[in-house]
């Protein structure tokens, strides 16, 4: 775990280090705002301690203009409350008061390392699948994971990394969905200062970042063609060229790659190098949808309900009989996502001592959202009469990301469309005035 301290910690830092460095962790320290941007360009970190007497609302906005996505910690004398407070709302993730405490400064590593991405799984043919991950991750072996979206690949490659000899160095993982473009290059081999526009100093791509480790190229399939002719080079030279520099960086990386498309006929419609295919699909390991592995269903929604009870700070409730069989008989196409927001969804929702049918809200069941499952029915199809397809696409559009409690990721995989084509067309409802709902906006689900 590589943990970078910001700020002197009221002359603490030694005790906290030492607290750190035996629980595991590799610790570098800045004392300014600056140098500790400047140390996470160059080497990246898993967890950022920070002195609140720093102004660490700073630092977050200064990290997320870079889009370094690092958990943060505030850390101060235990009389500070206001700074505490403001630390918190700026976007720190705890506050740990000084002098630091063994026990809790492991809590918070514990907390940071924790898998957070458990593998739960009891159908045979889920069983089939990981089975054969673990068989093939302790090689060094390139693997294309394929499946539909939301069938949940990242979790596999979390999983392949933590059976691999490679456990103890780093897992980056790059939605090469989700980056712009004209960005992406940058992201993932970096850049000098001065190579581009906004190049404000030196930082390190996703690739250096994982040296040592595994990198996961998600959504590998909506990678420019350009940019996979440099991804090629990078995997047969073992070196990257940052941009702006002629001067290549020796990487030892496991590639991960996953993609939702059919990739051999990607492949033979051009949107996809061959070469670039063969170099990653050494193994290929495919997640069936939820649907093909009904055994998962309640497993999986069991711990959905554990997981966002306690996020929640809830009661933990049991899932009923009749809401059982509610779960039991859908057809989840948007697959496990789906599942895991239909659970947390019913978490909030649910009034009683049990998860009952009535908090289980399912896509389906939205007259504005049926069209997203396939279900339109007689009386659906004469509603969009005299409609238009615009007006008609917003509707599902809005009405999915309310479902989805405002998750733009999770409506874009349910709606089967990219990332970045919601974004752009909730951007475009925006300026026209509609209401989008915010992340975390649970207020009109199943509205």
């Amino acid at each position: 775990m590589q943990l970078i301290i910001v700020g002197t910690l009221d002359g603490q830092i030694g005790a906290a280090s030492q607290i750190a460095i035996k629980r595991g962790a590799k610790v570098q320290q800045a004392d300014t705002l600056e140098d500790g941007l400047d140390l996470l360009r160059r080497s990246g970190a898993d967890l950022v301690m920070i002195d609140v007497v720093l102004e660490v609302a700073d630092f977050m906005a200064a990290i997320e203009a870079e889009r370094i996505n690092v958990p943060v910690v505030a850390c101060g004398v235990s009389n500070d409350t206001q700074a505490a407070v403001r630390a918190v709302r700026a976007g720190a993730k705890e506050y740990v008061p000084l002098p630091p405490d063994p026990e809790l400064i492991a809590a918070v590593l514990e907390a940071v390392t924790e898998d957070q991405h458990a593998l739960i799984f009891k159908d045979p043919k889920m069983a089939e699948t990981v089975k054969m991950a673990t068989q093939i991750a302790p090689s060094e072996a390139s693997v294309l994971i394929t499946g539909p979206s939301g069938t949940g690949k990242e979790v596999l490659a979390h999983y392949l990394h933590s059976k691999s000899k490679r456990k103890d160095r780093r897992f980056v993982a790059v939605n090469c969905a989700a980056i712009p473009e004209n960005l992406l290059e940058s992201e993932l081999f970096g850049h000098e200062k001065g190579a581009f526009t906004g190049a404000v100093a030196r930082r390190i791509g996703k690739f250096e970042e994982a040296d040592g480790g595994t990198i996961l190229l998600d959504e590998i399939s909506e990678m420019d063609v350009r940019l996979q002719s440099k991804l090629l080079r990078v995997i047969q030279e073992r070196e990257v060229d940052r941009i702006g520099s002629n001067k290549p960086v020796p990487v030892n990386v496991r590639i991960i790659a996953t993609s939702n498309r059919n990739m051999e006929q990607t492949v033979k419609e051009g949107g996809f190098r061959e070469d670039l295919y063969f170099r990653l699909n050494v193994v290929n390991l495919r997640l069936p949808p939820l649907a093909e592995r009904p055994g998962d269903v309640m497993p999986l929604a069991r711990h959905f309900a554990t997981k966002y009870a306690d996020a929640n700070d809830v009661p933990q409730k049991p899932i009923s009989e009749d809401a059982q069989k509610k779960l039991a008989t859908y057809h989840w196409p948007g697959n496990v996502r789906e599942l895991e927001n239909t659970m947390h969804r019913a978490v909030l929702l649910a009034a009683g001592d049990e998860i009952d049918a009535a908090a289980i809200l399912l896509t389906s069941e939205d007259g504005a959202t049926s069209a997203a499952a396939g279900n339109v029915g007689e009386d659906g199809a004469q509603a969009l009469v005299g409609r238009t397809v615009a007006d008609v696409e917003r509707e599902l559009i809005i009405d999915t990301l309310q479902h989805c409690l405002g998750n733009r990721t999770h409506a874009a995989n349910i709606l089967g469309i990219s990332i970045r084509t919601l974004r752009n067309k909730l951007k475009q409802y925006g300026n026209e005035g509609f209401n989008i709902p915010s992340p975390g906006d649970a207020s009109q689900a199943g509205a």
